[in-house]
């Protein structure tokens, strides 16, 4: 498509300023010309013949139709960057008072939420085979990660006053230092039990915290990282084992089960998942409730 002088005279002397100026690699003036090509074609096509008309407006539509043709977020994005350049050079030349794709951006590329286990996945992971104290912490490590659906990092940083074995639950602290108390029992309840029968054996005498390294001190989170992916490769689990992977688990199987989707993210700690502000957080009796009811480990022992 010929596009019309007043849209290809500002794009030719653009691309001038591009390499003489600027200085960009071939490769990178090509690809400008490529996008604003795209982008002059479209306008034409929308019946825009000069760029002074072109407004945020016009540049979300331009953005829409991207994503209606189906191109990826980072595709659209660099689209988007090669538009607020030349407005930004005809803001320079005087040829426009303000650069209208300034406000204008691609949608953030969706984050991919990590593959979950699924039930026999998950029994094939925490059938750990072990009566060494390390095997147990670890087995005890992945039941509460599981039963109880902690961060990594909350995980790491539970203390032996934090658990409360005889009433199944356990006290967090989560992102923003919030406090959380969240149920667990079942198999999670009967390990961590086992843990602390063994853990004098590998504890140093005033290390506070509930999981520990063979040298006594706190387990760190490469180290929970390291042994999880271990324990998946010797159980034979065909899927990338990480603790994120055991806590999207737990919610997945957790919301499958109880579809109360309220309760699920109060036990993860997500306070900004609610819909608004006025809902007020579950009590515990009614979470504990859910929890026994739903969680796919929480009837079962050894």
């Amino acid at each position: 498509m010929s596009l019309p002088g007043s849209l290809e005279k500002p794009l030719l002397r653009f691309y001038e300023f591009l390499r003489s100026e600027r200085g960009l690699s071939l490769h990178t003036q090509q690809n400008y010309k490529r996008q604003l090509t795209t982008l002059a074609e479209q306008l034409v096509a929308l019946g825009v013949t000069d760029w002074q008309t072109v407004d945020a407006g016009w540049v979300r539509q331009l953005a829409s139709k991207g994503m209606r043709d189906g191109l990826k977020a980072s595709s659209l994005a660099m689209r988007l960057s090669a538009l607020r350049s030349f407005f930004d050079y005809l803001v320079s030349q005087g040829l426009l008072q303000a650069n209208p794709a300034k406000g204008v951006s691609a949608p953030r590329k969706a984050r991919p939420l990590p593959k979950n286990l699924d039930v026999d996945e998950m029994d094939q992971l925490l059938s750990v085979d072990g009566d060494d104290p390390l095997s147990i912490r670890d087995r005890a490590m992945m039941e509460l990660m599981y039963g109880a659906g902690l961060r990594l990092s909350e995980l790491v940083g539970l203390n032996v006053k934090d658990i409360n074995l005889r009433k199944g639950d356990l006290r967090v602290i989560g992102k923003g230092d919030k406090e959380r108390i969240v149920p667990f029992a079942g198999l999670a309840k009967e390990w961590v039990g086992h843990w602390l029968q063994v853990r004098g054996d590998v504890a140093a005498v005033d290390e506070p915290g509930l999981f520990v390294s063979k040298l006594g001190s706190r387990i760190s989170n490469r180290n929970v990282q390291k042994r999880m992916m271990e324990w998946g490769q010797k159980q034979a689990v065909s899927s990338h084992i990480n603790p994120h992977k055991l806590r999207h688990s737990f919610a997945t199987h957790m919301l499958e089960s109880s579809g109360d989707l309220r309760a699920v993210q109060e036990l993860l700690g997500h306070a900004n998942l609610t819909t608004t502000q006025i809902y007020t957080h579950l009590d515990f009796q009614h979470l504990a409730k859910v929890y026994d009811e739903a969680h796919p480990r929480a009837k079962r022992s050894k």
